[in-house]
């Protein structure tokens, strides 16, 4: 990105903002935790419009239907949010038991949805029933397949512009792991890519994604952790306010759409976004 390119404040007065999602339209969902709604924000004004109200939404995506996705941790459930504001739930189950907290959720190059869960979502007093922070995918028919349980809390996770690597970070351990994605989907090789080391109330590695040449861009300690396709750390993004995720958008999708605690900001790049629902 240029060296003076600015980040500007798109709106601002929420909670706690997540889950980034830009419509060609001109606005962005995203999801505030704290007050347990979805919202539209039209980039051209900051104007706010409320989508839908639900016990924490977290990550959102399009799939390539154009269908909005959610984590709804409350409900440990993956949801489709159809545009009359009523929810579908496409699945809340592995092997018969809960979720525990549905945190962020991808479309994979085969068109599937990829999520994590996590326990960091999960609400006080219920019962915890899979005994592991697992990462799974969803198929078209809703099967659920479990692809890895090796992480403590798995968070961010995306592919490689050509499908052949998986990355997901852990937020307990602060680092990021990258698989080999097989012909079948299955995840091998795990290694780790890079670590996000940062103090008390610094944040942890969240939300991520890439650029067409493969770049990783994390909101992590103390802003956005932006590394190359070989591991190497190549800068961070200084932000205001603690980023927990963020989205391609605008016509070329080359600006990034930040969400940051109470606020959504925006910083034109010089890279295109690699948007896996298109």
């Amino acid at each position: 990105m240029d060296r003076d390119a600015k980040l500007t404040t798109v709106a601002t007065g929420f909670g706690f903002t997540e889950g980034p999602v830009w419509d060609p339209v001109g606005f962005l969902y995203l999801s505030d935790e704290e007050i347990n709604k979805i919202f539209r924000v039209f980039v051209a004004d900051g104007r706010k419009e409320e989508v839908i109200s639900l016990g924490d939404p977290d990550g959102n995506t399009y799939d390539r239907e154009r269908h909005l996705l959610d984590c709804a941790s409350v409900l440990r459930a993956i949801i489709q949010v159809e545009p009359d504001g009523k929810d579908k739930i496409l699945a809340d189950r592995y092997q018969g038991k809960r979720f525990n907290s549905p945190n962020d959720v991808i479309i994979g190059p085969d068109g599937m949805i990829y999520f994590t869960d996590p326990t960091l979502d999960l609400v006080k007093g219920e019962r915890r029933e899979i005994p592991f922070q697992g990462v799974y995918r969803l198929d078209s028919n809703r099967k659920v397949r479990l692809l890895t349980k090796d992480l403590t809390q798995p968070n961010g996770l995306a592919f490689s512009p050509d499908g052949k690597s998986f990355y997901v970070d852990d937020s307990k351990q602060r680092n990021i792991r990258v698989y080999e994605v097989g012909p079948d989907g299955s995840l091998t090789n795990g290694r780790i890519f890079g670590e996000e080391p940062g103090g008390k109330g610094d944040g942890v590695p969240d939300g991520m994604k890439v650029d067409r040449n493969g770049n990783l861009y994390m909101t992590g300690p103390r802003g956005i952790w932006v590394w190359d396709p070989q591991g190497h750390h190549l800068g961070t993004i200084a932000m205001p306010e603690q980023p927990a995720n963020l989205a391609w958008g605008d016509a070329d999708y080359g600006t990034l759409y930040i969400t940051a605690t109470t606020s959504v900001y925006r910083l034109k790049t010089k890279a295109q976004g690699f948007v896996p629902y298109l």
